[in-house]
């Protein structure tokens, strides 16, 4: 009898241990439902865990991108980098409608405040990484009466981007300044047509991105057009620099970077994103933007 007692209390002690345990296990979140809130950390990006970023990018940063990329690929193979590379005014629109973007690295600081009134910047995100410089020019070894902006309406033809993209608005501005184009509150909202106008008819081809511009330089398309510093890096033997636009005509051309808030990203790609935004303002990074003549002089 004693030993039907012991055991039925023996039963009894387990059955409640085990429902105990169940009850516990189900109060008990998960370790990725613990850590779901928090912001991911770019040591998961270290951790070899495949992941895809998007990243969008103005057109004349293309070149020294593609080569960041390669470059950070070396350590983490396992990153994709997409680049979308465009009109940083372009760029910002497909942002603003919904296209999937992690990071966003501007040509203009327009855009970038655009993106902020919107919200869709991460907080503690934006910063300045480099400087560059309007320059006039032709394709090497042509003939041109232009000496720089000052006499440019003596071209046959001008390449010039549109105002919404950033060389475009920043030549309208040196333009303005040195008495070409009158006074506007905004002078991306300058028309081509009104730059022809105000320059006596000459033609001007109208491209929507810096890299169209040099290309119809370079292939003879237009005499003369208006590109970045940068964007003449190893096209020495087909452009030549007619003049370097005084920054006290275009202002600062600053490019700003930030991440761009993804809420269809994956932990995985956040971290991924967080760890090559990192990268891009580390000191190996800025020795490659000053090769690509873009100046790191810049207050951040």
């Amino acid at each position: 009898m004693k030993k039907r007692v012991l055991s039925f209390i023996l039963a009894a002690a387990m059955i409640f241990s085990l429902a105990a345990c169940g009850k516990k296990a189900e109060e008990t979140p998960s370790a990725s439902e613990a850590t779901s809130t928090e912001a991911p950390s770019t040591e998961a990006a270290a951790s070899g865990e495949p992941a895809e970023i998007q990243v969008f990018i103005a057109a004349s940063l293309n070149k020294v991108m593609t080569e960041l990329a390669e470059m950070y690929n070396k350590d983490h193979p396992e990153v994709t980098i997409n680049y979308n590379a465009d009109s940083s005014g372009t760029l910002l629109t497909q942002i603003q409608e919904g296209a999937a973007c992690d990071m966003f690295f501007s040509a203009a600081q327009k855009q970038m405040n655009a993106l902020e009134e919107d919200k869709l910047i991460v907080e503690g995100t934006r910063v300045n990484v480099v400087n560059n410089q309007v320059c006039v020019v032709k394709a090497k070894g042509t003939e041109t009466a232009v000496t720089g902006l000052a006499d440019i309406e003596k071209a046959k033809s001008i390449a010039l981007a549109d105002g919404s993209v950033p060389v475009g608005k920043y030549t309208r501005q040196a333009l303005v300044k040195i008495g070409k184009l009158p006074e506007t509150e905004d002078v991306s909202t300058i028309t081509t047509a009104e730059v022809m106008n105000a320059l006596g008819g000459v033609e001007i081809s109208e491209q929507s991105n810096v890299s169209k511009v040099r290309t119809a330089v370079m292939e003879g398309s237009c005499e003369v057009g208006t590109v970045y510093y940068s964007d003449t890096y190893t096209f020495e033997d087909q452009l030549e620099i007619i003049e370097k636009v005084s920054y006290d005509l275009t202002g600062n051309v600053i490019y700003p970077l930030c991440r761009v808030v993804n809420k269809e990203a994956t932990d995985a790609q956040n971290a991924a994103a967080d760890a090559f935004y990192q990268f891009l303002l580390s000191d190996e990074a800025t020795a490659v933007f000053d090769k690509y003549l873009f100046d790191t002089n810049v207050e951040r």
